[in-house]
């Protein structure tokens, strides 16, 4: 295939979600796919085999859960618009307000089916402030219990999300001894709790008996139906963005310039200040960058086993979660294809984009 490409491995996917179905049998939660992370539809076949059903931010995320994963089906915006509030009570299991002047607004018309409030703790696991949901003055949920209490014959349960890569079973479980300490009473009165996304089960090493045993406790002793969000946890390490060399410069380093770019292809990377997941055990260093105008279109510094020239390959790692969802048309680049690699081997393209799709992507 021409490159630039995404290419989901789909034996590396059936993995994480054998962890998932895995983690469902033992815990009892049920796990819906957060489509703010991962919204590649075309493994949805695959995916819909061992989750619950989808997870939503916006309406058009929430249609095409849908209409594309099928399954249960959850609605959250930070704020729904008057516009879009019947479409999507049209297409939801479950509608979850980010407040209660939202409830006090729609509730009304989400009477058919079932509500939910988000639920702010004020603590989470992020390392960044800007994706902090407890950041100060945050805008995210409600976290006065009284208020909380308040609106408890209206809703059936809450979305509590406010872990973030968080890889440390210990502190999952410190946090929500937390949430139960503060809340239980509160949770007690409900049918069921989202703890949201953002725990990272399916990476290696992490203990995920230990998690079902304790997310089991907890749906046990507040009498709720349990529901995670997974959304880099369930793509995580399935998927590379591949590119080709174009040019090699010596600017006082070895800089390969591919024909991708990290703002429009990568752009999570370069909000968070982070380097794409390169080789680094060659003997020759690189700058991998990008070819867009941008001074800092930098994927990383790699390493590789022998000196790169122009038409080789270079992949870059773990380029799923929050990174498919996110590429533009910056500077008219080409936008990155999608294919997949079946367990056989076999590559099979699965999308293409062409001049037309960058031209009617504007006005």
């Amino acid at each position: 295939m021409q490159t630039p490409f995404y290419l989901i491995d789909r034996a590396k996917l059936i993995q994480n979600m054998e962890k998932i179905a895995k983690l469902r049998q033992l815990s009892g939660a049920r796990t819906l796919l957060a489509l703010k992370s991962f919204a590649t539809w075309s493994v949805f076949d695959t995916m819909r085999e061992y989750m619950d059903g989808s997870t939503s931010s916006s309406l058009y995320e929430l249609r095409l859960g849908r209409e594309t994963f099928g399954g249960e089906t959850h609605a959250y915006s930070v704020a729904w618009a008057d516009h879009e509030i019947d479409e999507a009570v049209g297409y939801a299991d479950k509608i979850i307000f980010n407040s209660l002047s939202q409830l006090d607004r729609f509730g009304d018309k989400a009477k058919g089916i079932e509500i939910g409030l988000r639920l702010n703790p004020r603590f989470s696991t992020s390392g960044f402030d800007l994706a902090d949901p407890a950041r100060e003055f945050s805008r995210l949920g409600e976290w006065d219990l009284s208020r909380l209490q308040a609106a408890g014959d209206r809703i059936s349960g809450v979305m509590i999300h406010y872990n973030c890569e968080n890889a440390d079973f210990d502190l999952f479980d410190s946090q929500l001894t937390r949430i139960e300490t503060e809340f239980g009473d509160f949770l007690k009165t409900l049918k069921w709790v989202s703890l949201g996304g953002g725990i990272h089960f399916t990476g290696p090493q992490y203990p995920l008996e230990k998690l079902a045993a304790r997310l089991k406790a907890f749906s046990d002793a507040m009498g709720v139906q349990v529901y995670l969000e997974p959304g880099e946890a369930a793509i995580t390490q399935t998927t590379t963005l591949e590119t080709t060399v174009l040019d090699i410069l010596d600017t006082g380093k070895q800089v390969a310039i591919i024909d991708s770019s990290i703002e429009a292809h990568m752009l999570d990377l370069l909000i968070y200040r982070e380097d794409a997941k390169l080789p680094q055990s060659g003997a020759y260093p690189y700058q991998i960058a990008g070819k867009t105008c941008l001074a800092g279109d930098i994927f990383g510094e790699g390493r590789y086993d022998t000196p790169l020239a122009v038409g080789d390959r270079v992949s870059i790692a773990d380029a799923a979660g929050y990174t498919m969802v996110k590429k533009n048309w910056f500077n008219g680049v080409a936008m990155p294809a999608i294919a997949i690699r079946e367990p056989d081997g076999t590559i099979t393209p699965v999308r293409s984009f062409t001049y037309e799709d960058y031209k009617s992507s504007l006005s």
